[in-house]
């Protein structure tokens, strides 16, 4: 077991929950699970939806890793994680 994991555990033992600071779009997010899906970061961009349409989301972390997101897919996001999404213009 690793340390990080052993510390998780200790801390949702004392009721403490683990939150990361994200941006989407420009703007802070909080969210207290370090997988998010394609579906999650859109209801966060976009919480009055449309829902029935496409959106191109792609991200990049303070590490160097980037990349997109497509629906179905999920991603582990670290403290500063940044999401871009736009409406597409594809169908």
């Amino acid at each position: 077991m690793s340390e990080e994991t052993s510390i998780n555990q200790l801390n949702a033992a004392k009721g403490k929950e683990k939150t990361f600071h994200i941006v989407i779009n420009g703007q802070q997010e909080t969210v207290h699970d370090n997988h998010l899906t394609y579906e999650q970061v859109v209801q966060l961009a976009f919480p009055a939806g449309p829902f029935d349409i496409l959106y191109s989301v792609t991200y990049a972390n303070l590490h160097g890793h980037d990349g997109t997101l497509a629906p179905g897919q999920k991603v582990t996001i670290k403290e500063g994680t940044s999401f871009n999404v736009i409406k597409t213009n594809r169908s």
